[in-house]
């Protein structure tokens, strides 16, 4: 039987980032304003939570000629149901949970 983690600070913040505007693709800058994470952070989480099928992901050309395409990322139905289960109940950001951190 596979062990279920409680997820961390930081994905509960992504996750509820993610769920106020569930259905909407969503670009990691964006997601990276919203919650304040780095990008250290911020991206390594969003593969996880991609390889565990919660996201649903896609890349989107530049309107930019000359710049690389840009991922979107949005909550798929699981996903929707994960993010709801470990949702931040006081609406803390990472920021406000991790005074010893950036």
């Amino acid at each position: 039987m596979p062990q279920t983690r409680t997820p961390s600070i930081q994905t509960r913040q992504l996750l509820d980032a993610l769920l106020s505007q569930r259905g909407q693709w969503r670009h990691g800058y964006d997601l990276s304003e919203q919650t304040g994470l780095p990008s250290g952070t911020l991206y390594p989480i969003l593969m996880r939570l991609s390889d565990r099928g919660l996201l649903d992901s896609k890349w989107e050309p530049s309107p930019h000629q000359g710049r690389p395409q840009r991922k979107l990322y949005r909550l798929n139905a699981e996903g929707v149901g994960f993010a709801i289960e470990h949702s931040n109940p006081a609406g803390k950001t990472w920021r406000q949970l991790s005074p010893g951190r950036l």
